[in-house]
């Protein structure tokens, strides 16, 4: 009797791989899965992670990610789009996204049962980002618009609920060529997309045009060969014009021409040097030293900082809109209601039940000791007893919550957060530690205002950071609760969700946390990923804010002025945190956030390390 797999999902993984590297016509092609984002290089892919229960979104996500990265590794050619791709970000994005979609276009055409996957995808990815609750064009991300447009109208299917969303908001403001006669031309489809970007008023940003660069090297080729014809007539009027001069006069003219040149384009660096050489007795304007923008990187650097902001909540809305959307997160809040109620009392419990109640006896002052009274009686010489309780270990400390404020969180994850930053902020200061509650996004998508003074300064190479940082300050270390309580309200707002900078984001918190009186400090990171900012790294290496976040990180750790846990909503975020905990469903933040809190003041050395040890939940 055969053995049957310890993993129900091995047998699905195993097919869908193979099934990919056929699609892909790739047999060389590397097939893995986790928890990771998904991922495509030139010879692998990296797909959503099956775990053993395959649920039918599993299943549908994985085959759905499969057929998307094994069309493109089929239909798409590297030289073409390198050949047109736009210089620029967003011009790239927008570039990219329809060139996908014109793969997975062709795929659906010649293989139908991929749309259906490929929808499911889609869907997955457009709810899970809350695209669906957009209400302006300025707020929806114009590369997926395109993307999805192209899709729509080269396969005649309708887009899933939240995806038709944001290409709706954008439609009128695109017109795409002729999709039947370019589909299966990947250069004339590039052509095209270069005009739908110029059209959207991003030709700025698309760079030479290749073929213009073609017809002038057609041109400089046709004039070398008129070159290298002899020319009499030019040679007669030169002969007319200098009757008396001879071919070794005219070689001694040329030469001394050429020396004179020479000695001119020698002298000018020297001549420039003179002129900036200062006087005497002034010593010359040394250049000021590059900023510092990180303690943890020196080389780290944000292209300009001049349309950064720490903001408070209240500031960002009206007090009319804040109660509004507190009462939409309280209704967010009622299904949970019991549960969320039985947590905070878990949590109460714990705290209040690791409050010292160790006495001090035979104390000349303090509370009387009514249990030795009788000591008293038997022997009246005997002084009245009294006691003392030891003050709360952990009276003298302060929290802070960073919660992830970008896009990607958009729906129930940031829901549950704002709960649960709610939770315990109430359940805390009823135990006497503070707690401060703290933001981070960008004020913009593509780069905002950073970006357009980097392009109206001329694109200086790898500029660092390129995009307006937004910290919000919700709630203070030093603000009572019900005061701060309608801010979390503004987490709901419509917009406010953007990119994520996480390494600027945690040295922020860390430097308002280390710089408050109390003894303990605890920072608690909730994020759902690794930081992304598309803007940013179009134009830096492409691991450039992940160093900087591990840096940062590192930083915090070795100088052990607050403690560091993190919890990760959907990834994997126990490759940059030692204390992690990583939750597949956002129902389970509440449960890890109480439980990782709890045992940070856990009296007993050994039961805090097995809680803070565990990397998974869930």
């Amino acid at each position: 009797m055969s053995k049957l797999p310890e993993n129900p999902a091995d047998p699905f993984k195993k097919a869908l791989a193979e099934a990919t590297k056929t699609m892909a016509r790739d047999r060389e092609l590397t097939v893995s899965y986790s928890v990771d984002p998904p991922g495509q290089t030139r010879d692998g892919m990296r797909l959503p992670q099956v775990t053993r229960r395959m649920t039918r979104d599993e299943v549908l996500l994985a085959r759905g990610t499969a057929d998307a990265f094994a069309l493109r590794h089929r239909y798409h050619d590297e030289g073409v789009a390198s050949r047109y791709a736009p210089s620029g970000p967003l011009a790239r994005d927008i570039f990219d996204a329809m060139e996908t979609a014109r793969c997975e276009a062709m795929g659906a055409r010649d293989m139908p049962g991929t749309a259906t996957n490929i929808d499911a995808k889609i869907a997955h990815e457009a709810d899970r980002k809350g695209y669906g609750q957009i209400k302006r064009a300025e707020d929806a991300p114009l590369a997926l618009a395109a993307g999805y447009l192209v899709r729509h109208m080269a396969t005649g299917r309708d887009l899933p609920a939240a995806a038709a969303n944001v290409m709706n908001l954008w439609r009128d403001r695109m017109t795409l060529g002729d999709l039947e006669g370019t589909l299966d031309d990947q250069a004339a489809f590039a052509r095209m997309a270069r005009q739908v970007i110029s059209d959207l008023g991003y030709g700025d940003q698309l760079g030479e045009d290749p073929d213009a660069d073609d017809a002038t090297d057609d041109a400089a080729d046709e004039a070398e060969l008129d070159d290298d014809q002899p020319d009499s007539n030019a040679d007669q009027e030169g002969a007319d014009d200098e009757p008396d001069a001879s071919p070794e006069q005219s070689q001694e003219q040329q030469q001394d021409a050429a020396q004179a040149q020479v000695s001119m384009d020698e002298s000018d660096p020297q001549q420039e040097g003179e002129e900036a050489e200062a006087p005497e007795g002034e010593a010359p304007n040394e250049p000021p030293p590059p900023p510092v923008h990180s303690d943890a990187d020196p080389n780290y650097a944000a292209f300009t900082t001049r349309f950064d902001e720490e903001i408070r909540a209240e500031d960002l809305a009206e007090p009319a809109e804040l109660e509004r959307l507190r009462a939409y997160l309280d209704q967010q809040l009622e299904p949970l209601k019991g549960a969320v109620s039985r947590l905070a009392n878990k949590l109460q419990r714990r705290l209040q039940a690791q409050q010292s109640r160790a006495w001090e006896f035979d104390l000349e002052e303090g509370i009387l000791d009514a249990g030795r009274l009788a000591r008293v009686v038997a022997n009246p010489t005997t002084p009245l007893s009294f006691k003392i309780e030891h003050d709360t270990e952990f009276r003298d400390t302060c929290v802070t919550l960073l919660l992830d404020n970008s896009g990607s969180m958009r729906g129930r994850p940031i829901s549950i957060a704002a709960i649960c930053a709610d939770v315990l902020a109430r359940t805390l200061e009823r135990c006497q530690v503070k707690v401060e509650i703290l933001g981070f996004t960008t004020r913009a998508w593509k780069g905002g205002q950073s970006r357009e003074s980097w392009l109206a300064e001329g694109r200086k190479p790898q500029p660092g950071r390129l995009n307006d940082l937004r910290h919000i300050i919700y709630k203070g270390g030093d603000t009572p609760w019900r005061r701060a309580r309608p801010n979390l309200g503004l987490m709901m707002k419509e917009g406010l969700l953007k990119e994520n900078i996480d390494g600027e984001a945690l040295e922020w918190a860390h430097r308002r946390l280390t710089a408050r009186a109390e003894t303990r400090k605890i920072l608690m990171v909730i994020s759902d990923g690794a930081p992304v900012d598309d803007s940013t790294l179009s134009v830096n290496p492409a691991n450039y804010l992940e160093k900087h976040l591990r840096d940062v990180i590192a930083m915090v750790e070795r100088r052990r002025a607050c403690e560091l846990i993190a919890i990760g909503i959907g990834h994997d975020v126990t490759r940059y945190y030692e204390r992690a905990v990583t939750i597949t469903d956002v129902e389970q933040l509440a449960g890890a956030m109480t439980e990782q809190l709890a045992s940070l003041f856990d009296s007993d050395p050994r039961k805090r390390a097995r809680v803070l040890g565990m990397k998974k939940v869930g």
